[in-house]
């Protein structure tokens, strides 16, 4: 198969992910990874694209340890490809510190939460949706590390006032 069923691939991939299809969504992103692998190369910014949305699906099923190592692949791509302040490569770290909140990391996850709030607040404003995100999992990091009061007011400077509810 080419690069153009690679495609194709992906793209129903990425249809059945939002339409929460995981296992068929799983397979078809599965089957597009080693062609990109082959025809973009292993550090292009269209296989972490596929690494990351398989590992997003693998988390929406709840495998997290299938998870988190594709998400690393994909966030040392995405730092390679586009740099440590693209708000692709700074939405994939949130993924993975997310993660690795439910994992029980909470030292890493928020060193990759507050990364990530950083450059989202600086790239996309206070109030956008992805810098809540990251605004949210950092201040889930500070709980899990007892820091209860600096949670409390990052959630009140960035209007989050829930904790994430985990989905795994």
């Amino acid at each position: 198969m080419d690069f153009d069923g690679a495609d194709a691939l992906y793209s129903l991939a990425w249809v059945l992910h939002r339409q929460s299809h995981f296992a068929e969504a799983r397979t078809l992103y599965e089957r597009a990874l080693p062609i990109y692998d082959k025809v973009r190369g292993t550090e292009h910014r269209d296989t972490g694209a596929c690494i990351y949305n398989l590992a997003r699906v693998l988390h929406d099923q709840g495998d997290l340890a299938g998870a988190q190592p594709l998400y690393e692949r994909a966030l040392a791509i995405y730092e390679k490809a586009f740099g440590p302040e693209h708000d692709d490569t700074n939405r994939a770290r949130f993924n993975l510190a997310r993660l690795l909140l439910l994992i029980g990391s909470p030292t890493d996850a928020l060193n990759l939460g507050e990364a990530a709030l950083a450059c989202h607040h600086r790239a996309l404003g206070r109030d956008h949706p992805w810098t809540k995100d990251s605004a949210r999992v950092t201040a889930n990091a500070l709980d899990a590390l007892g820091r209860t009061e600096e949670a409390k007011a990052l959630r009140e400077r960035y209007g989050v006032t829930e904790p994430e509810k985990p989905k795994a």
